[in-house]
């Protein structure tokens, strides 16, 4: 029996997949002999950042955040706090934060300040997805996989109340 909740799909397992070969593709080439750290926003960005690692050829370290703005609601709440901060530091580093979806904007806009003071030698991000029509602050996303609608998004990592993350593929969540 299919889920009700799981409503049109946005960005399909193929596509994911073909845009985060393209992805890291690029980092490869823009930080060749270099070694980037990439910062995994946990939750939702698990799924992504496991696959875009094994897409780079350059040598990687991997390290997480975990953070909350949005607990079990549908909206973003606006007050970003961390629940899991960095284990080394970054200063001097290379550093890409690697999101799940940009919305608002506020939470990403809180982690390049906070990052940012911690002196790495570069910040970058790479987001899967962004709502455009929903960005409350203009960012820098240096590396993008898709554009989607204002549509609540369930799936590849991201979720609706823990449930969700599994789904191959992006789909919006019908209320």
């Amino acid at each position: 029996m299919r889920d009700p909740k799981i409503g049109e799909i946005l960005v399909q397992s193929d596509q994911l997949q073909r845009r985060v070969k393209e992805l890291g593709a690029e980092i490869s080439a823009d930080y060749q002999g270099r070694n980037p750290l990439l910062i995994g926003v946990l939750k939702g960005a698990i799924f992504f950042l496991s696959d875009l690692m094994r897409q780079i050829t350059c040598p990687v370290e991997v390290d997480f955040m975990a953070v909350a703005s949005y607990g079990s609601s549908t909206a973003s709440s606006g007050v970003v706090r961390i629940l899991k901060d960095l284990d080394a530091p970054i200063e001097g580093r290379d550093v890409i934060i690697v999101e799940d979806i940009v919305d608002s904007g506020l939470t990403l806009q809180y982690l390049m300040r906070n990052l940012g003071a911690r002196s790495p030698a570069s910040l970058e991000v790479c987001a899967l997805l962004t709502k455009p029509d929903r960005r409350k602050v203009d960012l820098p996303t240096r590396y993008l996989g898709f554009e989607i609608p204002d549509r609540f998004a369930i799936g590849y990592g991201l979720d609706h109340d823990e449930r969700y993350r599994n789904l191959s593929y992006v789909a919006a969540f019908e209320q």
